[in-house]
C-alpha cells in the first residue's frame, strides 16, 4: 500500500496533470498537507472528521488567519477527495468540514512619489545588481506583474514595436499587457547591459541568475533587494515589498478612472470581485478628501 507521502506526491501530480496547477500552488498544497502529516503523526491515512476538527481548531490556537484556514482546508478537502476516488479511503473526514469566512483586508499600496524614491534609490546605484532591480520595479509598478510572473519572463516577453509584453499567469494563462514606451526603453536598455555579461548573454530569461537552479533571480532576492531600497529611499521597508507595488499599480490606475475591467485583464484576475476590493481603497481615497476639503468641514 502507497504511503501517505506517496499518495500526496500522487494527489500533486494529478493536480498539475488535470488541473494545470502552477508550480507556486504546487509547494503550498504539498506544504499544507506536511502540516496536516506532521499533526496527526502516526494515523493521517485513517482520521475522521473529529481529527479533521480538532486539526482546524489547533490551527486557530496557533494564530493562524482564516484566510490561510481556509487555504488549508480547501487542499485536504481536495486531497481526501482523490484519495476516495482511488479507493485508499472510504469517506472523506473533510467533506463536511465548514470553511471560516475570510476577512478581506484592503490592500496595501504605496504613493507615487514613494514609488519615485524607491526606482531612483536603485537608478543613483550604477552596480549590476541596483540596475537590475530598477527596471524590475519599472516593469512592475508598470504592468501589476505578480513578483513570480516578475522573476520569471522570458527574454522574448518585449513587443518593442506595440509597447507590449506577453506575460504567463496563473494556470500557464497568458496576457498581454500594455507598457509605457519609457518603460520599453528601459528594459531595452537593461537587455544590452545583461549581454555583456558572457555568464547571462545566453539565458533565455530577461533576469537571469547564475546561482539559482531555476536560472532566474528567485522572488526571495528581489524580495530582499526591495527592502534594502526601501531602507535606501527613507521609507519604513514593512510598508513595502513586491505585492504591494501590485497594489499601486491598481489603486492608481483607478484612482486615475481606468476601467475596472481593463485592470482586472491586466492584472490577470479570473473573477472581477477580486479587482473589485481596489475600488474600496479608492473610495477610501474620496471619504477622506471630502473630510480635508470640502467647504463646510472648514467653517463655512
Amino acid at each position: 500500500m502507497n504511503t501517505i507521502c506517496q499518495q500526496i506526491e500522487l494527489f500533486l501530480d494529478a493536480c498539475v496533470a488535470e488541473k494545470g496547477l502552477a508550480q507556486n500552488s504546487v509547494i503550498s498544497y504539498r506544504s499544507d498537507l506536511a502540516q496536516f502529516v506532521d499533526f496527526c503523526k502516526d494515523k493521517p491515512d485513517s482520521i475522521d472528521e473529529q481529527d479533521a476538527s480538532a486539526y482546524i481548531s489547533w490551527l486557530h490556537k496557533q494564530g493562524f488567519e482564516n484566510s490561510s484556514i481556509a487555504r488549508k482546508i480547501s487542499a485536504l478537502r481536495d486531497f481526501y477527495k482523490f484519495l476516495l476516488s482511488e479507493k485508499f479511503i472510504n469517506k472523506n473526514p473533510f467533506a463536511e468540514i465548514d470553511t471560516p469566512k475570510r476577512g478581506r483586508n484592503l490592500p496595501k499600496f504605496l504613493t507615487r512619489d514613494e514609488i519615485k524614491e524607491i526606482i531612483e534609490a536603485a537608478q543613483n546605484n550604477n552596480d549590476f545588481c541596483h540596475q537590475r532591480t530598477a527596471v524590475m520595479l519599472k516593469l512592475m509598478y508598470a504592468s501589476g506583474l505578480r513578483v513570480s510572473e516578475l522573476v520569471a519572463l522570458p527574454l522574448n516577453c518585449i513587443n518593442a514595436k506595440q509597447n507590449q509584453i506577453l506575460v504567463k499567469g496563473k494556470g500557464s494563462k497568458e496576457r498581454i499587457v500594455p507598457l509605457a514606451e519609457s518603460v520599453v526603453a528601459s528594459v531595452l536598455n537593461w537587455i544590452k547591459l545583461r549581454n555583456l555579461s558572457a555568464s547571462l548573454k545566453e539565458k533565455r530569461f530577461l533576469f537571469p541568475s547564475t546561482r539559482s537552479l531555476s536560472g532566474h533571480l528567485t522572488r526571495d532576492s528581489f524580495y530582499k533587494n526591495v527592502k534594502k531600497l526601501a531602507i535606501l529611499a527613507g521609507i519604513a521597508p514593512e510598508r513595502v515589498s513586491p505585492h504591494v507595488l501590485r497594489h499601486s499599480f491598481a489603486t492608481h490606475l483607478l484612482e486615475s478612472k481606468a476601467d475596472l475591467r481593463s485592470v482586472q485583464a491586466m492584472l490577470g484576475h479570473k473573477d472581477i470581485a477580486t479587482t473589485q476590493i481596489y475600488t474600496h481603497t479608492t473610495a477610501q481615497g474620496v471619504i477622506k478628501e471630502v473630510f480635508e476639503k470640502h467647504p463646510l468641514n472648514r467653517g463655512f
